[in-house]
């Protein structure tokens, strides 16, 4: 008798989270435990190459939501979540670096590099700027005398008459 006791309560334990699962029955729609869905949202999925889990069309993404869904109706936080699915799936499937470590560098290189392209190209405008103010770079220089002029204007002339095409 006290094994069928034991045998029942097992039974309606592993069900548990399986009802947990189903959708109510005046026909709304299932909702999502917050924690899943931070889970859910936090992971590429491993079926859908290319697809966050939360878009995967597959079985086995929807297999993972419920599964995610099932260990947060558990208690498990988004973070133990995700931890646990990557250590079955790997660290690729993580959508967020962490913010430790190698992590930590994803998380800073991008906009250490922004600014610094940002300073690089504000240094070259202002060079670039002040280049055109200077008065070397808004005339050109005189011709020294009326010789000098009609000697420049002679070596012009001859120089179009050699580009003319010759037929």
């Amino acid at each position: 008798m006290l094994v069928r006791l034991a045998l029942v309560v097992l039974i309606l334990a592993a069900a548990a989270p399986a009802s947990a699962q189903q959708p109510p029955a005046t026909g709304e729609a299932m909702s999502v435990h917050p924690e899943a869905k931070k889970a859910i949202d936090g992971l590429w999925s491993p079926y859908c190459p290319g697809m966050m889990l939360e878009v995967c069309t597959s079985s086995g993404g929807a297999m993972l939501r419920d599964s995610a869904q099932s260990w947060a109706v558990r208690g498990l936080s988004a973070d133990s979540i995700i931890e646990r699915m990557v250590a079955e799936y790997g660290e690729q499937y993580r959508a967020e670096p962490r913010r430790s470590g190698a992590g930590l560098l994803a998380w800073m290189v991008p906009p250490v590099a922004l600014v610094g392209g940002l300073g690089i190209v504000g240094l070259l405008l202002a060079r670039k700027r002040a280049a055109a103010g200077s008065p070397s770079a808004v005339a050109p220089a005189p011709v020294g005398s009326p010789g000098e002029e009609a000697r420049l204007k002679a070596a012009l002339k001859e120089l179009d008459e050699e580009e003319e095409p010759v037929f």
